[in-house]
Protein backbone atom coordinates (compact mmCIF):
# COMPACT_ATOMS: atom_id res chain seq x y z
CA UNK A 1 0.00 0.00 0.00
CA UNK A 2 1.27 3.64 -1.26
CA UNK A 3 2.72 6.22 1.88
CA UNK A 4 -0.14 8.85 1.78
CA UNK A 5 1.38 12.68 1.52
CA UNK A 6 -0.15 14.81 4.11
CA UNK A 7 -2.10 18.07 3.01
CA UNK A 8 1.18 20.19 3.36
CA UNK A 9 2.91 17.95 1.25
CA UNK A 10 0.43 18.25 -1.72
CA UNK A 11 0.08 21.69 -1.77
CA UNK A 12 3.89 22.20 -2.26
CA UNK A 13 4.07 19.88 -4.81
CA UNK A 14 1.29 21.81 -6.96
CA UNK A 15 3.35 25.36 -6.06
CA UNK A 16 6.40 24.10 -8.19
CA UNK A 17 6.94 22.14 -11.29
CA UNK A 18 10.62 21.38 -9.83
CA UNK A 19 12.84 22.43 -7.03
CA UNK A 20 12.92 26.14 -6.84
CA UNK A 21 10.56 26.35 -9.99
CA UNK A 22 7.91 29.36 -9.68
CA UNK A 23 4.31 27.32 -11.17
CA UNK A 24 3.48 29.34 -14.60
CA UNK A 25 -0.37 30.56 -13.67
CA UNK A 26 -0.46 31.82 -17.07
CA UNK A 27 -4.21 31.03 -19.02
CA UNK A 28 -3.08 30.42 -22.97
CA UNK A 29 -6.40 32.15 -24.64
CA UNK A 30 -5.78 35.28 -22.03
CA UNK A 31 -2.39 35.40 -23.52
CA UNK A 32 -4.01 35.07 -27.22
CA UNK A 33 -6.58 38.44 -26.56
CA UNK A 34 -3.22 40.04 -25.30
CA UNK A 35 -1.27 39.19 -28.57
CA UNK A 36 -4.59 40.38 -30.74
CA UNK A 37 -5.26 43.56 -28.92
CA UNK A 38 -1.29 44.45 -29.38
CA UNK A 39 -1.16 43.54 -32.46
CA UNK A 40 -4.12 45.28 -33.31
CA UNK A 41 -2.46 48.13 -31.09
CA UNK A 42 0.72 48.17 -33.12
CA UNK A 43 -1.47 48.93 -36.49
CA UNK A 44 -2.61 51.93 -37.94
CA UNK A 45 -4.07 50.19 -41.24
CA UNK A 46 -5.54 47.15 -39.65
CA UNK A 47 -5.00 43.52 -39.56
CA UNK A 48 -6.24 40.74 -41.41
CA UNK A 49 -7.84 37.40 -40.09
CA UNK A 50 -5.03 35.75 -41.74
CA UNK A 51 -2.32 37.77 -39.62
CA UNK A 52 -4.05 37.11 -36.39
CA UNK A 53 -3.86 33.53 -37.04
CA UNK A 54 -0.30 33.59 -37.55
CA UNK A 55 0.47 35.78 -34.50
CA UNK A 56 -1.42 33.87 -32.03
CA UNK A 57 -0.92 30.49 -33.75
CA UNK A 58 -3.87 30.07 -34.29
CA UNK A 59 -6.20 28.39 -36.72
CA UNK A 60 -8.53 30.27 -39.11
CA UNK A 61 -11.60 29.80 -37.63
CA UNK A 62 -10.75 29.74 -33.90
CA UNK A 63 -8.92 33.19 -34.28
CA UNK A 64 -12.15 34.41 -36.28
CA UNK A 65 -14.21 33.10 -33.04
CA UNK A 66 -11.76 35.44 -30.86
CA UNK A 67 -12.14 38.51 -32.90
CA UNK A 68 -15.76 37.83 -33.42
CA UNK A 69 -16.15 38.02 -29.40
CA UNK A 70 -14.11 40.84 -28.60
CA UNK A 71 -16.21 42.64 -31.83
CA UNK A 72 -19.36 42.01 -30.05
CA UNK A 73 -17.60 43.45 -26.69
CA UNK A 74 -16.85 46.59 -29.38
CA UNK A 75 -12.75 46.00 -27.81
CA UNK A 76 -12.51 45.34 -32.10
CA UNK A 77 -13.98 46.70 -35.40
CA UNK A 78 -14.26 45.09 -38.57
CA UNK A 79 -14.10 47.76 -41.90
CA UNK A 80 -17.04 46.31 -43.79
CA UNK A 81 -14.15 47.35 -46.73
CA UNK A 82 -11.71 45.81 -46.20
CA UNK A 83 -12.06 43.13 -43.94
CA UNK A 84 -9.62 44.47 -41.48
CA UNK A 85 -9.76 44.42 -38.02
CA UNK A 86 -8.48 47.73 -35.65
CA UNK A 87 -9.17 48.60 -32.10
CA UNK A 88 -12.53 49.33 -30.96
CA UNK A 89 -14.66 52.11 -28.84
CA UNK A 90 -14.50 49.69 -25.78
CA UNK A 91 -11.05 51.23 -24.96
CA UNK A 92 -12.66 54.36 -23.94
CA UNK A 93 -13.62 52.67 -21.03
CA UNK A 94 -15.76 54.45 -18.71
CA UNK A 95 -16.25 57.70 -21.07
CA UNK A 96 -17.87 55.55 -23.41
CA UNK A 97 -21.66 56.24 -22.00
CA UNK A 98 -20.30 60.22 -22.71
CA UNK A 99 -18.96 59.00 -26.37
CA UNK A 100 -22.39 57.51 -27.31
CA UNK A 101 -24.47 60.40 -25.88
CA UNK A 102 -21.73 62.84 -27.66
CA UNK A 103 -22.33 60.88 -30.87
CA UNK A 104 -25.74 61.01 -30.99
CA UNK A 105 -25.84 65.00 -30.11
CA UNK A 106 -23.36 65.37 -32.83
CA UNK A 107 -24.63 64.34 -35.45
CA UNK A 108 -28.02 66.47 -36.44
CA UNK A 109 -25.15 69.31 -36.96
CA UNK A 110 -22.68 67.10 -38.96
CA UNK A 111 -25.43 66.45 -41.12
CA UNK A 112 -26.21 70.17 -41.28
CA UNK A 113 -22.67 71.36 -42.12
CA UNK A 114 -22.39 68.41 -44.53
CA UNK A 115 -25.42 69.64 -46.30
CA UNK A 116 -24.57 73.30 -46.10
CA UNK A 117 -20.62 72.87 -47.56
CA UNK A 118 -21.76 69.93 -49.53
CA UNK A 119 -18.33 68.12 -47.69
CA UNK A 120 -17.70 65.09 -45.34
CA UNK A 121 -17.75 66.01 -41.90
CA UNK A 122 -16.48 63.64 -38.94
CA UNK A 123 -16.33 63.74 -35.19
CA UNK A 124 -12.72 62.12 -33.66
CA UNK A 125 -11.36 61.47 -30.52
CA UNK A 126 -8.31 61.11 -29.07
CA UNK A 127 -7.57 57.34 -28.58
CA UNK A 128 -4.09 56.67 -27.06
CA UNK A 129 -1.62 58.62 -29.46
CA UNK A 130 -4.21 58.47 -32.30
CA UNK A 131 -7.26 60.35 -33.56
CA UNK A 132 -10.16 57.75 -33.92
CA UNK A 133 -13.02 58.99 -36.31
CA UNK A 134 -16.19 57.91 -34.55
CA UNK A 135 -18.85 59.18 -36.78
CA UNK A 136 -18.69 60.93 -40.31
CA UNK A 137 -21.25 62.07 -42.81
CA UNK A 138 -20.09 61.35 -45.98
CA UNK A 139 -20.02 64.00 -48.98
CA UNK A 140 -22.69 63.45 -51.57
CA UNK A 141 -19.88 64.07 -54.49
CA UNK A 142 -18.16 61.32 -56.37
CA UNK A 143 -15.16 62.75 -55.20
CA UNK A 144 -14.82 63.32 -51.66
CA UNK A 145 -12.68 63.20 -48.70
CA UNK A 146 -14.15 60.16 -46.31
CA UNK A 147 -12.31 58.00 -44.00
CA UNK A 148 -14.31 55.01 -42.08
CA UNK A 149 -15.85 54.73 -39.18
CA UNK A 150 -13.19 53.34 -36.33
CA UNK A 151 -10.23 54.38 -38.80
CA UNK A 152 -6.78 55.98 -37.05
CA UNK A 153 -5.23 58.78 -38.23
CA UNK A 154 -1.94 60.37 -36.58
CA UNK A 155 -2.26 63.10 -34.23
CA UNK A 156 1.01 65.50 -36.11
CA UNK A 157 -0.76 65.42 -39.31
CA UNK A 158 -4.35 65.37 -39.00
CA UNK A 159 -6.96 68.50 -38.22
CA UNK A 160 -8.31 66.94 -36.44
CA UNK A 161 -5.42 65.72 -34.26
CA UNK A 162 -4.24 69.47 -34.09
CA UNK A 163 -8.00 70.51 -32.85
CA UNK A 164 -7.25 67.70 -30.06
CA UNK A 165 -4.15 68.61 -29.19
CA UNK A 166 -4.23 72.16 -28.70
CA UNK A 167 -6.71 71.38 -25.45
CA UNK A 168 -3.49 69.40 -24.23
CA UNK A 169 -0.43 70.08 -21.22
CA UNK A 170 2.46 70.65 -23.95
CA UNK A 171 4.35 68.09 -22.09
CA UNK A 172 1.65 65.51 -23.10
CA UNK A 173 1.58 66.70 -26.66
CA UNK A 174 5.46 66.43 -26.54
CA UNK A 175 5.06 62.81 -24.88
CA UNK A 176 2.60 61.66 -27.72
CA UNK A 177 4.98 63.26 -30.81
CA UNK A 178 7.61 61.18 -29.02
CA UNK A 179 5.74 57.97 -28.97
CA UNK A 180 4.57 57.88 -32.47
CA UNK A 181 6.79 59.75 -34.47
CA UNK A 182 5.93 62.30 -36.82
CA UNK A 183 5.97 60.73 -40.49
CA UNK A 184 6.22 62.40 -43.55
CA UNK A 185 3.00 62.17 -45.69
CA UNK A 186 3.33 65.35 -47.97
CA UNK A 187 5.51 67.81 -48.66
CA UNK A 188 3.50 69.92 -46.00
CA UNK A 189 3.83 67.69 -43.25
CA UNK A 190 5.01 69.13 -39.80
CA UNK A 191 7.73 66.74 -39.05
CA UNK A 192 9.55 69.15 -36.00
CA UNK A 193 7.86 68.85 -32.76
CA UNK A 194 8.69 72.72 -32.04
CA UNK A 195 7.31 73.47 -35.46
CA UNK A 196 4.31 71.41 -34.08
CA UNK A 197 4.26 73.09 -30.72
CA UNK A 198 4.24 76.76 -32.84
CA UNK A 199 1.17 75.29 -34.92
CA UNK A 200 -0.51 74.47 -32.02
CA UNK A 201 -0.39 77.89 -30.39
CA UNK A 202 -1.72 79.36 -33.49
CA UNK A 203 -4.49 76.72 -33.80
CA UNK A 204 -5.66 78.14 -29.71
CA UNK A 205 -5.29 81.72 -31.10
CA UNK A 206 -7.81 80.88 -33.78
CA UNK A 207 -9.90 78.58 -32.04
CA UNK A 208 -10.02 75.97 -35.10
CA UNK A 209 -7.09 73.88 -36.62
CA UNK A 210 -6.17 73.47 -40.27
CA UNK A 211 -4.48 70.67 -42.24
CA UNK A 212 -3.38 72.07 -45.91
CA UNK A 213 -2.59 68.71 -47.64
CA UNK A 214 -0.47 67.50 -44.30
CA UNK A 215 -1.98 63.71 -44.48
CA UNK A 216 -2.76 64.02 -48.10
CA UNK A 217 -1.58 66.13 -50.32
CA UNK A 218 -4.82 66.80 -52.12
CA UNK A 219 -6.75 67.16 -49.39
CA UNK A 220 -7.65 69.55 -47.55
CA UNK A 221 -9.19 70.34 -43.96
CA UNK A 222 -10.85 71.69 -40.77
CA UNK A 223 -11.42 71.08 -37.33
CA UNK A 224 -12.79 72.65 -34.33
CA UNK A 225 -12.64 71.56 -30.48
CA UNK A 226 -15.11 70.31 -28.61
CA UNK A 227 -14.79 71.72 -24.97
CA UNK A 228 -16.17 70.63 -21.91
CA UNK A 229 -17.00 67.55 -23.39
CA UNK A 230 -15.06 65.23 -20.96
CA UNK A 231 -13.75 63.66 -23.96
CA UNK A 232 -10.42 65.05 -26.22
CA UNK A 233 -13.06 64.99 -29.13
CA UNK A 234 -13.06 67.44 -32.08
CA UNK A 235 -15.51 67.68 -35.13
CA UNK A 236 -14.39 68.63 -38.87
CA UNK A 237 -14.84 69.26 -42.42
CA UNK A 238 -12.97 67.89 -44.84
CA UNK A 239 -12.78 67.60 -48.74
CA UNK A 240 -10.50 67.75 -52.03
CA UNK A 241 -8.24 70.48 -51.69
CA UNK A 242 -9.10 72.13 -55.42
CA UNK A 243 -12.70 72.06 -54.32
CA UNK A 244 -12.40 73.51 -50.78
CA UNK A 245 -9.99 76.50 -51.09
CA UNK A 246 -8.62 78.24 -48.31
CA UNK A 247 -11.14 81.36 -48.79
CA UNK A 248 -14.00 78.46 -48.51
CA UNK A 249 -12.08 77.57 -45.24
CA UNK A 250 -12.47 80.82 -43.90
CA UNK A 251 -16.26 80.89 -44.66
CA UNK A 252 -16.55 77.42 -42.80
CA UNK A 253 -14.06 77.68 -40.47
CA UNK A 254 -16.85 80.17 -38.72
CA UNK A 255 -19.77 77.55 -39.45
CA UNK A 256 -17.81 75.21 -37.67
CA UNK A 257 -16.79 76.97 -34.67
CA UNK A 258 -20.93 78.31 -34.28
CA UNK A 259 -21.20 74.42 -34.23
CA UNK A 260 -18.56 73.27 -31.54
CA UNK A 261 -20.32 76.09 -29.43
CA UNK A 262 -23.43 74.90 -30.12
CA UNK A 263 -22.43 70.79 -29.01
CA UNK A 264 -20.80 72.23 -25.74
CA UNK A 265 -22.53 75.06 -24.69
CA UNK A 266 -25.09 72.59 -22.91
CA UNK A 267 -23.06 69.86 -20.68
CA UNK A 268 -24.51 66.11 -20.84
CA UNK A 269 -26.49 65.33 -18.21
CA UNK A 270 -27.07 62.19 -15.58
CA UNK A 271 -30.14 61.56 -16.98
CA UNK A 272 -28.58 61.30 -20.53
CA UNK A 273 -26.03 59.24 -19.37
CA UNK A 274 -28.42 56.79 -17.74
CA UNK A 275 -30.75 56.72 -20.66
CA UNK A 276 -27.69 55.32 -23.27
CA UNK A 277 -27.17 51.89 -23.58
CA UNK A 278 -23.47 50.82 -24.84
Amino acid sequence: MPRRKNQGQDENADETTTTGEERDYTVRAVERVCSILNLLQNSIDGVSLIEVGQATELPKSSAFRYLWTLEAHRYVERDEHTGLYRLGLGFVGMQSRHLEVLRERARPWLEELRDEFEETTNLGILDGDHVIYVDIVESRHKVRSAASRGDRDPLHSTALGKAIASQLPDARVRDLLQRTGMERHSDNTITSIDAYMDELAKVRRLGYALDNGENAPDGRCIAAPLLGTHLPAAVSISAPAARFTLKAVEKAAKRLLDVADQLTTNPVTDQQLNETTV
